[in-house]
């Protein structure tokens, strides 16, 4: 394949070799193949641009008919069975469903927004948009304190504001139109970040809403310059080493429950991650199922990162999906409808 190329085409196989197999290391790591391994699993962050290059390859080859489009090609095609296509174009709808149950989930970063403490209305901002759009359930990540009253719309609510051994943490809570008749809180070990969920009662079915915030990787572009690398290797390892570990302890509260289920929040990582795959299961992705573009929940330059997710029981049909394009936080509000099917 090599052997008849140029000195510059043959210089380009070998970039193009190296890009295909980055995105072999993210597959391989996507199933945890590749035990804890911090730096490859820091590529699942780039699978856009590893996807875009080896996309451009692609064409760069087939315009000059040569056979070295092979290896992109072959890459290519396992990921988009993985991992599905990162942008959707096809059987979108973001129009909500008002017949059916609406969740939206959204990391309000405590309701300082991206202004922090120098806008004190700003909170008021971030709860007018919220109930302007009249879910039937919201999963807040990073609360912070506000007045009960102004959420008076949902009479129903969770709030794990105190910790069991009285650590500081980052608060969640689960605000719903309908009876909350048990709920609990998942404290993740030597971490400010956990999960909570709680029983609704809908119609005649009990769902189980969790309210997931996974570690934060605390990652910025600009850590990447200011970080000594060793430092940044082993910081994102300990953090990813504790999504892992936390994921598997939300599977196995999964396992505990015969209710259906609803997961969303912000997961702290990508599509692509190995930690998301744990997460997913069974479970459908309403972004997937109904979601339009590239779904990006995560204000960083240039790089559509989605790391906030609603992840719905197999049984449910997801009728719409919607990402906002509202600078209210670092993140953005996602919501989804689906309508629940009777059992077969």
């Amino acid at each position: 394949m090599i052997k008849r190329l140029s000195l510059f085409n043959k210089a380009i196989f070998v970039f193009n070799a190296i890009f295909a197999l980055a995105l072999i290391l993210v597959y391989l790591d996507f199933y945890g193949l590749l035990g804890r391994l911090s730096l490859v699993s820091f590529l699942n962050l780039l699978v856009p641009f590893l996807v875009g290059a080896n996309v451009l390859f692609l064409t760069y080859w087939l315009i000059l008919k040569k056979r070295a489009f092979l290896l992109s090609a072959i890459i290519l095609i396992p990921g988009y069975f993985m991992f599905g296509a990162f942008i959707k174009l096809f059987d979108s709808n973001a129009i909500i469903d008002t017949q059916g149950i609406s969740v939206l989930t959204f990391n309000v970063h405590n309701f300082n927004g991206l202004t922090w403490a120098k806008d004190s209305a700003f909170g008021n901002k971030i709860l007018d948009f919220l109930l302007e759009q009249d879910a039937d359930i919201i999963n807040f990540q990073e609360f912070g304190h506000i007045k009960r009253n102004a959420l008076d719309k949902y009479p129903y609510g969770y709030v794990n504001f105190n910790s069991p051994n009285g650590e500081e943490r980052v608060n969640q809570a689960i605000f719903s139109k309908y009876p909350i008749i048990a709920k609990g809180s998942l404290d993740f070990p030597e971490s400010r970040n956990n999960a909570i969920y709680a029983d609704i009662v809908i119609s005649s079915d009990t769902i189980r809403i969790y309210n997931v915030h996974l570690q934060s990787l605390q990652f910025r572009l600009g850590s990447v310059k200011r970080e000594e690398p060793q430092r940044l290797y082993k910081r994102l390892g300990r953090a990813l080493a504790k999504q892992e570990d936390q994921a598997m302890i939300l599977v196995d509260h999964f396992e505990g429950t015969r209710h259906k289920k609803i997961v969303s929040g912000d997961f702290n990582n990508t599509q692509f991650s190995r930690i998301y795959n744990t997460l997913k299961g069974d479970f459908k992705d309403t972004f997937q199922e109904k979601g339009i573009g590239f779904g990006s929940t995560y204000n960083l330059r240039f790089l559509p990162f989605r790391i906030d997710f609603i992840l719905v029981d197999p049984s449910f049909e997801v009728t719409a999906h919607r990402n906002y394009d509202v600078q209210l936080s670092d993140h953005l509000p996602v919501m989804a409808s689906f309508r629940l099917k009777d059992d077969e």
